[in-house]
């Protein structure tokens, strides 16, 4: 099953793929007219198409059949995470968390940050491969960059958590979700959350919580947590 990211894609009968994906599909894939592949517009919509001109620029498709919500989970995750000195770490964990469910991400600026910056469209591109190899049809959301004082202050329907190293383990975060809840998981950098920010997030009413008896590294906290959520739901 070979799958196409186009959010462009309308309710039209035919649909032309862009050159970097007709090249793609002709050139690297090989594939030819008759042909079936599969489209989504990140937006919940799976759409089956045939080629029919099989160009290596511009890829003609004719649609067959939609279907919509495809893979609809019942929850929605937004996690805000510190990104990691080394970027590569932080796009592991948006490559993993993508195939895992994850619908959400804000990079957050907290005192002990160690990078202050991120480049979305690079994060964006490794989110897109990420949806395309696990055959999801819901694009995660990547936010700008924002400070945590003002994430932790804005008003969110969410259930609001954050994961905490001095957290016991009745505070678990296992036994504080429940299914179909939706829920904002705040991960902080290498050198944890300040005292400032702790006291910050217990001011603003956010639950600490413990996700793991070891000390993770950020990415791999980030990841556990979206573990967590989808065990949790059983997705």
């Amino acid at each position: 099953m070979h799958l196409f990211y186009t959010p462009d894609i309308e309710d039209d009968q035919y649909y032309q793929l862009n050159e970097e994906e007709s090249k793609h599909a002709v050139r690297v894939l090989r594939l030819t007219n008759g042909d079936e592949v599969w489209l989504t517009d990140g937006k919940g919509n799976m759409i089956k198409a045939e080629l029919i001109d099989n160009h290596p620029k511009r890829c003609n498709l004719q649609i067959i059949e939609r279907k919509s919500q495809y893979g609809k989970r019942n929850y929605h995750l937004h996690m805000a995470v510190a990104p990691t000195k080394n970027n590569e770490r932080f796009e592991w964990f948006l490559e993993k968390a993508t195939e895992i469910g994850i619908d959400e991400i804000t990079p957050i600026l907290c005192d002990h940050s160690e990078r202050s910056s991120v480049k979305t469209d690079r994060l964006n591109k490794v989110i897109t491969a990420a949806v395309k190899q696990s055959l999801k049809a819901y694009h995660p959301q990547m936010n700008p960059m924002k400070k945590f004082s003002e994430l932790i202050k804005e008003q969110n329907k969410s259930k609001i958590l954050l994961a905490w190293c001095n957290a016991t383990k009745e505070e678990r975060i296992e036994t504080i979700i429940k299914e179909k809840e939706d829920v904002l998981i705040f991960i902080g950098p290498e050198g944890g959350f300040s005292t400032n920010e702790i006291e910050m997030a217990k001011s603003a009413g956010v639950s600490l919580v413990s996700i793991s008896e070891s000390r993770l590294r950020t990415e791999t906290a980030a990841l556990v947590a979206c573990h967590s959520l989808a065990f949790i739901n059983k997705s």
